[in-house]
């Protein structure tokens, strides 16, 4: 192998130095410079020197500038034919305080005005620059304003949203939709839900009874705790053995079930279903009113939890679970011994999310069954309670359970439950042969849901 050692190759005439002919390769030593050949767009990044002051660049070197504690400068070195730089915004902050880059003495930036410095002040901006010569100066030969931060939680809208810790929480109390943009890491995506459905109304008193009529059942109560959504869930959760719900960056269209409106005889009717994803929660089944055939059990006494039985015609109640999940959504209704005690006739109580409606044993009140306690919005509320039975006058009716459940009527109209809690509405209390009674209307449902965004 031959060598040739000099200090300088020089071109004979002219400025234009050529190696080789066209097609060689011309391998420069490890270690050798590349001044005067120009650069070929590469620099050494400076990862472990982040910038948050004034400060002088080197050529061949990029720097990460830090300017969240304010705006400062970086200093451009001397320039040199093929002298290199770039800068590039750290932590996307150069909208709020941006970066001059002055250049050294009378040089220019882009051919403009000798001696002005430029402004970077777009978030996550980054330049590189080469100097060509007194001309132009420093010219940019790459700018990028890329400040797209990868994800490693959700981020959603919809519905009303507070926060919880490092976690988000989406509050539905009417229909919506919970629109997911991106995602995050694969265990940060299974969010908590709570979805509860619209709670049936009371049952009616009418006809020729002193009696009084079942309890309305509460919407079905179906819940998920997310292992990375820290709060006290309620005995009804669904981790494990439940439905889980991984979210992608989609819209998740939101139902959230009316409660039921109750009617002047008869049993009610019963709630609307609430939805999220593939979860549905069921309504709650109207309470049995004093009227239908003895025996017979409406088609619209069984849902979330069942609709209470009626004293008057031989007591039997609506199914809670209907159709069947698990964990369970609801509870039975509660029956009656039938038409026993006149004129009293008590009725049962309306199922709740977590408790059975209380079977009537006249003259004691039947109430509705309790609901379920979670603090998935951040406080212990309770809902999804039954509606309480009705009762004649002259004896006590049953309250409803915990959890927005109405009142049974002694005599008179059922309370209506509490809005937005799926609680099941009080039944009507008879009067008389010629007075109808209705019962209460059912409480509206609610959907919620938890994730981690921080």
């Amino acid at each position: 192998m031959s060598k040739i050692e000099v200090n300088t190759v020089a071109p004979q005439c002219g400025t234009t130095l050529t190696l080789g002919e066209s097609g060689d390769t011309v391998t420069l030593g490890t270690g050798a410079s590349q001044s005067g050949f120009g650069r070929t767009g590469t620099v050494d990044w400076q990862t472990g020197d982040i910038k948050t002051s004034t400060f002088t660049a080197e050529s061949g070197k990029g720097y990460f500038c830090n300017t969240a504690g304010g705006s400062f400068e970086m200093d451009l070195p001397a320039g040199s034919a093929g002298a290199i730089v770039s800068v590039q915004d750290y932590n996307n902050t150069f909208d709020s305080n941006s970066l001059a880059i002055d250049p050294n003495g009378s040089e220019k930036i882009n051919g403009g005005t000798a001696g002005d410095p430029v402004s970077l002040g777009t978030e996550g901006q980054g330049l590189t620059l080469v100097y060509i010569d007194s001309t132009v100066g420093w010219r940019s030969v790459q700018d990028n304003t890329f400040a797209e931060a990868g994800a490693s939680f959700i981020s959603a809208t919809g519905g009303t949203i507070t926060t919880s810790g490092d976690c988000k929480i989406h509050t539905f109390t009417g229909p919506g939709t919970f629109c997911v943009s991106s995602i995050g890491a694969p265990a940060n995506n299974v969010v908590s839900y709570m979805v509860v459905a619209g709670g049936g109304a009371g049952g009616a008193s009418c006809g020729p009874s002193w009696g009084g009529a079942g309890g309305g059942g509460a919407g079905g109560f179906r819940e998920y705790k997310s292992p990375v959504t820290p709060y006290t869930a309620s005995p009804l959760n669904g981790n494990p053995g439940g439905t889980a719900v991984t979210v992608s960056a989609t819209a998740f269209p939101i139902t959230v079930g009316a409660g039921a409106t109750a009617t002047g005889n008869s049993t009610g009717p019963r709630g609307s279903n609430s939805v999220f994803s593939t979860i549905t929660s069921t309504g709650g089944g109207g309470g049995r009113g004093s009227v239908p055939s003895p025996g017979r059990i409406p088609a619209n006494a069984p849902g979330g939890s069942g609709g209470g039985g009626t004293g008057p015609c031989s007591g039997s109640a609506g199914t809670g679970n209907t159709p069947p999940v698990s964990p369970s959504q609801g509870n039975n209704g509660g029956t009656s011994p039938g038409p026993t005690g006149a004129p009293g006739y008590g009725s049962g109580g309306g199922g709740g999310a977590t408790a059975v409606g209380t079977n009537a044993q006249p003259p004691a009140p039947a109430a509705g069954g309790n609901g379920a306690t979670t603090c998935i919005t951040g406080s212990s509320v309770t809902r999804a309670g039954g509606g309480g039975g009705g009762t004649g006058p002259g004896t006590s009716a049953g309250s409803g359970g915990t959890g927005g459940g109405g009142n049974g009527a002694s005599g008179g109209t059922g309370s209506a439950a509490t809005a937005n809690t799926g609680g099941g509405g009080g039944a009507g209390g008879g009067t008389g042969p010629s007075t109808p009674r209705p019962g209460g209307n059912g409480g509206s449902g609610i959907v919620v849901i938890r994730y981690k965004y921080q």
